[in-house]
């Protein structure tokens, strides 16, 4: 890939329930390309099949079809000049496998695959987080998934950027603010 489209790649992470996917969805409605979290549509392909890669059934499972999502939804995308916004990613997958293996994430993500330098946390927020039919983990979970990611983050030599607890609309300012 590109080093220079690979740079207009950027992360949305964080904790889980802190109101990516609702990011995502203003982004994509201001006109950017958006990516959606493999994480979630692997629980709803697995809910309607065996169930067998589910993240409460079997992790390491689970976290290898996100890695090859991840893979596949970037390469489709690979030529895309603008900003494309990624809602979790390869790199949430490969903190995930670490979490169920112990295989280094560093390991999982090839050298050849960064994305922009500044990754958007979402720090965990209670008022907001809700357990739904995809996701099952509590919130205390929750807490220690934003941990390791913001670990994994610094390790792999990304910034990672905290955003604001603040209504929709002005967190996509405030992530379109920081790139420009």
């Amino acid at each position: 890939m590109e080093n220079d489209t690979a740079s207009r790649h950027v992360i949305l992470s964080g904790c889980s329930g802190g109101g990516k996917s609702t990011l995502l969805a203003v982004l994509r409605r201001r006109g950017f390309v958006t990516v959606e979290e493999p994480g979630r549509r692997i629980v709803a392909e697995e809910m309607r099949g065996e169930g067998k890669a589910l993240p409460w059934v079997d992790l390491e499972a689970f976290a290898r079809r996100a890695i090859e999502m991840a893979y596949h939804d970037r390469e489709g995308i690979k030529h895309t000049e603008n900003w494309v916004f990624f809602d979790r990613g390869l790199v949430d997958a490969a903190v995930a496998l670490e979490h169920a293996t112990g295989i280094a994430a560093s390991d999982t993500v090839s050298a050849g695959s960064r994305f922009h330098q500044q990754v958007f946390m979402t720090p965990p927020w209670p008022e907001i987080y809700r357990v739904d039919g995809e996701r099952k983990h509590s919130m205390e979970e929750g807490f220690g998934e934003y941990h390791r990611l913001l670990d994994a983050f610094g390790q792999l030599g990304y910034d990672t950027v905290s955003l604001p607890k603040i209504d929709v609309e002005a967190r996509a300012d405030f992530v379109l603010e920081c790139l420009s």
